[in-house]
């Protein structure tokens, strides 16, 4: 079975004494990831999952030593005990116990959660500096690429963004256009990428989309939340790429706007969306203002409702563009817009089929921001300087 990139960065750790912590959607490969790990480590190992109660009764005494007992017995073998637990957010006093056996008997833990939503408050300051953070998204399409035996794994561990200039040529966007068609109609969740056949992928999309119903959303106990919440998601669609109003937001649902903020936090901390913030020269202002609003997943954004082939690919080229670091975007008082900037030092418009029109605006606009690098994404390829294909990154 193939491994995720993320895979290379964990096995660093081993040795370490911090946690691991894996989050992210729930079907982008969280429990897999951490099973070919579970795989690379030598007795003595636990594994439990947390979706199960028996597993988490193992952890359920308000004396620690016992537990450890506990664990030692199970383990079987002497040596430094390694803990692999799944779903931690289902039993929060783990967070207490895990503590305790990090700091008196050196347990080593690797642990996976899918909802920073419940994380952010499931570990208390204690655990600072014993855990190290990581987030699972759905495949990039290098690592689709790798899944689909398109590119080798060497060439998508040592690909960096300035690779995607030295690539982009009319063959690669030829041979890898039918490619990035079916990533952006089914998105990058390794079962649909890895399902064939078209109907199946849809079934799996769906599956998906109810999964998150059914565990994620749970926190939201009311059922009127859940039906407010869903008929959220539903009017977020046909706003991917738009500045979020909240105030109309508030208006069409007919709850107040404190109620849709808490709404965007929860899509957000459980990786559903993608709020995008406001580029500003400053930073502390770079906070401030209204955010853009994206989907985590093309599949799922298909799936859910109508929208149009720009969106879905600006969506797409968002997400892509994250893989590589921190994406603003910059909205001159309505007049002007940089649709994307990578790190505060390069600036991206993306269109269907981009112009030397719109090369030449982004360049006015990145020079009044300080940023010397711009290129348009171009879906339809254009064989010219300043334009770039999305099959190369």
């Amino acid at each position: 079975m193939k491994k995720r990139l993320l895979y290379n960065e964990l096995v660093k750790y081993l040795n370490h004494k911090n946690s691991l912590l894996i989050t992210g959607m729930r079907q982008v490969g969280k429990t897999t990831l951490m099973r070919q790990v579970y795989e690379e480590i030598k007795e003595p190992k636990l594994w439990f999952d947390f979706d199960n109660p028996l597993d988490q009764k193992v952890f359920e005494d308000e004396d620690y030593k016992v537990i450890y007992k506990r664990l030692i017995d199970m383990g079987k073998k002497l040596g430094r005990l390694s803990v692999f637990i799944d779903e931690i957010q289902n039993f929060p006093e783990i967070t207490k116990v895990i503590k305790y056996l990090i700091d008196h008997h050196s347990v080593k833990f690797y642990l996976t959660g899918s909802s920073n939503f419940y994380l952010k408050n499931l570990f208390p300051e204690s655990l600072s500096g014993r855990k190290f953070l990581y987030e699972l998204p759905p495949l990039s399409f290098q690592e689709y690429l790798y899944f689909k035996d398109v590119v080798s794994l060497k060439e998508v561990q040592n690909f960096t963004f300035q690779d995607a200039y030295k690539k982009n040529n009319t063959f690669t966007h030829k041979a890898r256009i039918a490619e990035y068609e079916d990533f952006l109609t089914y998105g990058g969740f390794p079962e649909v990428i890895t399902t064939e056949d078209k109907d199946t992928k849809i079934m799996v999309l769906k599956n998906i989309f109810a999964s998150f119903f059914e565990k994620d959303i749970k926190i939201l106990s009311d059922y009127s939340d859940i039906r407010e919440l869903r008929d959220m998601i539903l009017l977020l669609v046909p706003r991917v790429g738009s500045m979020l109003d909240v105030t109309r937001l508030s208006s069409e649902l007919g709850i107040d706007r404190v109620k849709v903020y808490r709404f965007l936090e929860f899509l957000q901390g459980t990786f559903f969306i993608r709020l995008l913030p406001r580029f500003s020269k400053s930073i502390d202002r770079a906070v401030a203002g209204g955010k853009k609003v994206y989907f985590a997943d093309t599949g799922l954004l298909n799936l859910i409702g109508k929208v149009s082939e720009a969106q879905i690919f600006e969506n797409a080229v968002i997400n892509q563009l994250s893989s590589y670091g921190k994406v603003s975007f910059y909205n001159k008082r309505n007049t002007a817009e940089v649709d994307a900037i990578l790190d505060r030092d390069t600036a991206f418009e993306i269109k269907l089929t981009g112009t030397q029109q719109d090369l030449s605006r982004l360049l006015v606009l990145s020079s009044e921001l300080g940023i010397s690098q711009s290129s348009v994404v171009s879906k339809r390829f254009q064989e010219k300087q300043g334009f770039l294909s999305p099959v190369v990154f």
